[in-house]
C-alpha cells in the first residue's frame, strides 16, 4: 500500500474513531440505550407479569427470542437513527466546527463517509449487545431456544431498517443544517406512517401505498383475519428482518390484506379481504423500496454537503 493511501486511511479511521467516541458519549444516546435495554427487559418479563396477574404458570417457549425479533422493532430503529445521526452534519454547521473540520486536508466525501461508518458501527455494537442479552434472557426465562442460527438475520434486518431512517434524518439535517429539523422532520414521517397511515389503511383499504413509504408499511394476515386469530405481517421496511426469519421458517406463507367494512342495518364492522400475495413478494418489495430510498437520500445528502457554503 502506498504512503498516500496509508495516509488517507489513517485520516479516515481517525474520523470514524472520533465520531464513535462522540456517539457513545452523547447523553441522548446513553438515554436511548437505557430505554432500549428496559424495553428488552420488559419483553422478557412479559410472560411473568401476565402470570402474576392471571395466576397461570409460565410455559416454556423455545421460539421466544425469534418470535420477538430479538426485542428490536420500528420504534427502536427510528429512535436510534435520530440519536446517532441528528447531529452528524447539522451540529457542525450550528456550532461552527464545520470550518476548522473542512480546513483539514480531508475531502468532504471522506468526512461524510467517515461519519456514516461511525454511525453504522455504533448501531452494530448496540444491536449486537441487545440481541445477545435477549438470547441469554430468553434461555433463562423460557428455556432452551431453537432457530438461534437465524438471529444474525434479525441483526442484519435491524441494521438495514435503521439505515433507512438514518438516511432520512441525515437528509433533513443536511438540507436544513438544523438538528431540530433533523429530528422533527423524520418524526413527522414516522407519526404519519405509523398512526395516520394505519387508520387510513384499515378504513379505506388503500394500505398498499404504505408499502412504498419507509416505516411499518401495510398490515396483512396469515391464516385468517384479525378476528380469526390470523398472524399479523407488517410489509414495511421496519420488518425486513422479521419477515426474512418468517420466510425461512414458513416459505409457503400467503399474506392477505383486509379492510374494515360496516354492513347491515345493525352497522356491524367486519374484515373484508382485499388481496393476497406470497410472503416472498412482501420481502422483495420492502428490500427494493429500502435500497431505493437509501441510495437516493444518501446521494442527495452527500451532494448537498459537498457543495454547502461554509464561509459566512
Amino acid at each position: 500500500m502506498s504512503g498516500r493511501n496509508t495516509s488517507w486511511l489513517m485520516k479516515f479511521l481517525a474520523i470514524v474513531r472520533y465520531e464513535i467516541l462522540w456517539n457513545i458519549r452523547k447523553k441522548k444516546f446513553i438515554g436511548m440505550f437505557i430505554v432500549a435495554f428496559a424495553l428488552a427487559t420488559l419483553t422478557l418479563a412479559g410472560g411473568y407479569i401476565t402470570s402474576a396477574i392471571t395466576g397461570e404458570p409460565v410455559d416454556a417457549d423455545p421460539e421466544f427470542v425469534i418470535s420477538s425479533n430479538a426485542g428490536l422493532g420500528g420504534l427502536v430503529f427510528f429512535l436510534f437513527a435520530v440519536v446517532t445521526t441528528m447531529n452528524v452534519i447539522s451540529a457542525e454547521f450550528e456550532s461552527g466546527t464545520i470550518t476548522p473540520l473542512l480546513a483539514k486536508p480531508l475531502s468532504r466525501t471522506t468526512v461524510f463517509l467517515g461519519k456514516l461508518l461511525a454511525a453504522f458501527l455504533t448501531l452494530l455494537a448496540t444491536y449486537s449487545f441487545l440481541i445477545i442479552y435477549m438470547a441469554i434472557g430468553s434461555f433463562v426465562a423460557y428455556g432452551p431456544q431453537t432457530n438461534l442460527h437465524l438471529i444474525p438475520l434479525s441483526l442484519l434486518g435491524a441494521l438495514f431498517s435503521t439505515l433507512i431512517w438514518i438516511s432520512i434524518v441525515l437528509l433533513f439535517g443536511t438540507l436544513s443544517k438544523s438538528s431540530l429539523m433533523a429530528a422533527l422532520g423524520p418524526f413527522g414521517i414516522w407519526i404519519g406512517t405509523t398512526i395516520i397511515g394505519q387508520i387510513l389503511q384499515a378504513l379505506s383499504g388503500q394500505g398498499w401505498i404504505l408499502n412504498y413509504i419507509p416505516g411499518v408499511g401495510n398490515f396483512g394476515y396469515v391464516d385468517g383475519s384479525p378476528l380469526e386469530g390470523g398472524f399479523p405481517v407488517s410489509t414495511g421496511t421496519d420488518s425486513i428482518g422479521a419477515n426474512l426469519v418468517n420466510y425461512i421458517l414458513h416459505p409457503a406463507w400467503e399474506v392477505t390484506y383486509y379492510k374494515i367494512d360496516i354492513e347491515g342495518p345493525a352497522q356491524i364492522p367486519s374484515w373484508v379481504p382485499l388481496s393476497t400475495e406470497p410472503l416472498s413478494n412482501v420481502i422483495l418489495t420492502s428490500i427494493a423500496v429500502a435500497v431505493v430510498y437509501f441510495i437516493v437520500f444518501f446521494a442527495v445528502s452527500w451532494y448537498v454537503f459537498k457543495h454547502a457554503q461554509v464561509a459566512e
